[in-house]
């Protein structure tokens, strides 16, 4: 018999102060939003939630496994990053609740649930005790509790790689403009760090945005996520367990599933009326995967546009070292068809500077006066006459 584990009362932030808190710890929050802290092992969890060893696997921190959306039996496995829950009809397991990343999710699905149930409880006093005075006391999610849940873990995951992306456009663009302006090894070195955290980011939000567009293309697995209709459906009349067994033992499932979902579950008779509740889930309940999807893809998009700036920005710092290559090259042709002249002028000088016996060196002394002048503008001729036919041929600017 797998062991429980033991049970103690929850709060996020006194659990973000404990200190060697035990790694395999889980959150339990209830339909009211309630929370319990379990220090229980793997088999405990697979008891209670009724789902495979390696669906639990999937939620091992030390594995690294993508992001994953799982619709089970029973439940709904859900792996996106820091968030590792287990979704079911009645309650929600969140692992590592004292990380600071999942403290913020387990806030927020506290005072949803919270508010949730309050609204749910005072509609059922109007639309019970009071008759035909239906009065809307406040703004009620009318989604079943594992949309719910999905919703808070989805908005908690696309906000943290929204702030991410945020942070990292933040950093790279001024490093990016600076770099532009001069070009210096600390710049280099700043930029290919921001390429490199850009890098890890877009594969995160990659394996989110294709988890959820697998999951939008996939009529079966978005209908496998409404536990609620499945848990109703078992316990229904079809089943030939009679009137009496309509709704679930359970008192908390009526405050649990959303007049829309009690609405739909009135048409579980016949395949007919099962064809059209799964048209109206297909239709009604998922538009929320829908607007995060957008928003996944919305931030997608910005790294996108993030990662097209850093490559123009390399192709001009690659234009610009190809213009300082080339001012290079130019001044080496100068330099080149300089030492070609002053080699000829050179040559000239030592033949007639060596100490030779010529005859016709006696009382000729004004000659070598014409020899140094001549020599120099045939030189500088030459040099004029290279630098024009490089210019001609492009290879120096004009």
């Amino acid at each position: 018999m797998a062991r429980e584990g033991s049970v103690v009362p929850a709060d996020p932030q006194q659990a973000a102060k404990k200190k060697g808190q035990s790694a395999r710890s889980w959150i339990l929050l209830d339909t009211a939003g309630r929370g319990t802290v379990l220090d229980a092992d793997k088999y405990a969890i697979m008891h209670r939630v009724q789902i495979h060893a390696r669906d639990l696997r999937i939620l091992d921190p030390l594995l690294s496994y993508p992001s994953t959306i799982l619709g089970r039996e029973r439940a709904i496995v859900l792996n996106l990053e820091h968030i590792k829950a287990i979704i079911t009809a009645e309650e929600v397991l969140l692992r590592d609740p004292s990380d600071i990343n999942v403290i913020p999710v387990v806030e927020e699905l506290q005072r949803r649930l919270a508010v949730n149930a309050i609204c749910q409880g005072q509609d059922d006093v109007n639309e019970y005790g009071h008759g035909q005075n239906d009065v809307e006391v406040g703004e009620d999610d009318e989604s079943p509790f594992e949309f719910r849940a999905l919703e808070v873990a989805l908005e908690a995951i696309c906000s943290f790689l929204g702030a991410r992306t945020t942070e990292l456009e933040s950093a790279a663009y001024p490093a990016l403009d600076e770099l532009t302006s001069k070009i210096s090894s600390r710049n280099l070195d700043r930029v290919r760090k921001l390429k490199s955290a850009m890098t890890r980011l877009t594969a995160r939000v990659q394996k989110v945005r294709d988890e959820l567009e697998q999951l939008l293309d996939d009529d079966d697995d978005m209908a496998d996520l409404y536990l609620s209709r499945k848990q109703v459906g078992s316990s229904s009349p079809v089943s030939g367990s009679g009137g009496q067994n309509w709704f679930p033992a359970s008192p908390t499932i009526g405050s649990k599933i959303s007049r829309a979902s009690r609405a739909s579950v009135a048409t579980v008779r016949g395949d007919e009326d099962d064809v059209e509740e799964l048209e109206m889930l297909l239709e009604v309940s998922p538009y929320f995967l829908l607007a995060y999807f957008m928003q996944i893809d919305g931030t997608l998009n910005k790294l996108t546009t993030l990662r097209e700036y850093i490559d123009d920005t390399e192709d001009y710092i690659n234009i610009q070292l190809d213009n300082h290559r080339n001012q290079l090259i130019q001044l080496e042709l100068f330099l080149s068809s300089g030492t070609v002249c002053l080699s000829i002028y050179s040559l000239v000088a030592g033949i007639f500077g060596m100490n030779i016996p010529y005859s016709w060196n006696d009382n000729h002394g004004y000659m070598f006066k014409w020899v140094v002048i001549v020599t120099g503008t045939i030189c500088a001729f030459l040099f004029c006459i290279i630098i024009a036919y490089a210019r001609y041929k492009g290879l120096v600017g004009s």
